[in-house]
């Protein structure tokens, strides 16, 4: 007799229900040793859901026609020249801050879901967090590839790797990541697999791939739209879990709320760089910072947290604060690196008058009164052969690792700081947000390496900026860096295009 033909909810019964034991002479707890100590209470496992039901034998076959699709047109973009598409070399250093500071994460987030994918009791959320880890890995791998091409014609991109663990800007992704993968289990999927897939993701990718596309990067875009059914998995697991964690016990409710404070705060502190990109290093605009958050958050997200309100949810505690802020950080960001543009592992400028007349019908309330002012006087100095670079080494927030570039959103003349005294010595912070969250978990925070700290303490190289900059960050000084100006990669762009 024929063996009947399996449908796929039984296919995935199979592969995660049926495919668990019992311990018969192991105590449960030793096999999942991180279960319980967060506090979180799991009643019933088996009311885990995964909606999609995808089993491995689809899910390979799914990835491998991506594939073959994918990397026909890589090949087809390198062929062609795709690299002469692209509208202003200007552009490129959008590409160069993406892979070094956001492929290295995705790298982080496939060895975060393989490890949570072991410490969870039941076998639907580890087969889930397995799938998701390899979606990651897979994602690494395709933006690599996808950016590789540039590589062979732009400075900048050949030691992403080395410089995402080491240069200082850098260490603000990296510390986000390192927060998330040192915590618990059940706290990692709140940080990455609910408020950065559900809640903050669509504020990276869609401005980043639609900005590819408005500028003519065509291997960017391919790899945003081969990923995005990955990430449609992504967000409905972050959402999944959250609301199972809330339907398994009132007393997880506290816990989960606390979580959801801290990592939206430290998820949008995170997306200033994205912010940055958006308003200033874009030379083709999609839509500005403060459009992007009112649509991607306050609409989509607000209406997220209402549906969570019955489960007794509230909007994240710092919500207020950033929807003041969506009118500053772009533009104090960019600023800062800036007057930091000798020690950036990419190229800077000043905004031409037609981009800043752009960020003045963007940002009327703001943009006129407190920043054009400062971009006029950055103009001056440079005609006179007096444009400004910072000598020092700025202060960094003891939490998120960001320089205290952030103002105070009721005075944006001046400078948010915070501090706060533990166990005889003072930290420092860039914001009520981030004090908060060290109070949380002192102990925890002041491990944090700071990359200023460690340059004066002599742990990054020799005394001088320029050693720092060659040897410990394997910069090539004044090609990867400094002003977009007169840079090689202008000059390659010029003879490319024709231009004298």
């Amino acid at each position: 007799m024929a063996a009947k033909k399996l449908n796929i909810k039984d296919k995935y019964r199979l592969l995660t229900r049926d495919l668990d034991w019992e311990f018969s002479y192991e105590d449960r707890q030793q096999a999942f040793p991180y279960e319980e100590f967060e506090g979180i209470k799991i009643t019933d496992w088996n009311k885990w859901e995964d909606p999609f039901r995808l089993t491995m034998d689809s899910y390979w076959k799914y990835q491998a026609e991506k594939e073959k699709k994918l990397y026909a047109i890589f090949d087809a973009f390198s062929q062609n020249n795709g690299h002469l598409n692209v509208v202003d070399p200007r552009y490129v250093n959008a590409v160069k801050i993406f892979l070094t500071g956001v492929s290295p994460l995705e790298y982080q987030a496939y060895q975060g879901f393989a490890h949570v994918g072991r410490q969870f009791g039941g076998v639907g959320a580890r087969v889930a967090c397995q799938m998701q880890s390899l979606d990651e890995l897979r994602h690494v791998q395709t933006q690599i590839h996808a950016m590789s091409h540039y590589n062979k014609f732009f400075d900048g991109f050949q030691e992403f790797s080395h410089m995402h663990d080491r240069v200082w800007y850098l260490s603000v992704p990296r510390s986000f990541f390192c927060d998330a993968r040192s915590a618990g289990p059940f706290e990692f999927m709140i940080a990455i697999g609910f408020s950065f897939e559900y809640v903050l993701t669509n504020l990276l990718f869609v401005p980043f791939m639609s900005g590819a596309a408005y500028n003519g990067d065509m291997a960017t875009v391919t790899f945003g739209f081969s990923a995005q059914s990955d990430e449609a998995r992504h967000m409905t697991l972050g959402l999944e879990v959250i609301k199972f964690l809330l339907e398994q016990h009132e007393d997880n409710v506290p816990i989960v709320q606390k979580w959801i404070d801290k990592w939206f705060w430290r998820g949008t502190r995170l997306l200033t760089i994205v912010a940055m990109m958006m308003d200033y290093m874009l030379p083709n605009k999609v839509m500005s910072w403060k459009e992007a958050w009112e649509v991607y958050f306050e609409e989509a997200g607000g209406a997220l947290f209402k549906d969570l309100a019955r489960y007794g949810i509230r909007m994240p505690k710092y919500a207020e604060t950033i929807e003041k802020e969506k009118e500053h950080i772009s533009h104090q960001a960019w600023w800062t690196f800036y007057t930091h543009g000798h020690a950036a592992g990419f190229h800077t400028w000043i905004p031409s008058d037609e981009e800043l007349d752009w960020l003045s019908a963007q940002y009327p309330d703001t943009f006129d009164k407190y920043y054009r002012p400062m971009w006029e006087l950055a103009k001056e100095q440079e005609a006179k052969g007096e444009r400004f670079y910072t000598s020092g080494l700025p202060q960094l927030c003891q939490t998120c690792q960001i320089p205290m570039l952030f103002t105070e959103m009721d005075n944006p003349n001046q400078n948010s700081m915070r501090d706060f005294v533990y166990q005889g010595e003072r930290y420092h912070f860039c914001s009520d947000g981030c004090c908060d969250i060290f109070k949380e978990e002192p102990e925890k925070y002041v491990q944090a390496w700071l990359p200023v700290h460690q340059i004066f303490q002599g742990n990054c190289g020799g005394p001088d900026v320029g050693d720092i900059l060659k040897d410990y960050y394997h910069m090539n000084v004044g090609v990867d860096n400094m002003d977009i100006k007169g840079s090689p990669d202008e000059v390659r762009w010029n003879q490319w295009k024709g231009i004298a």
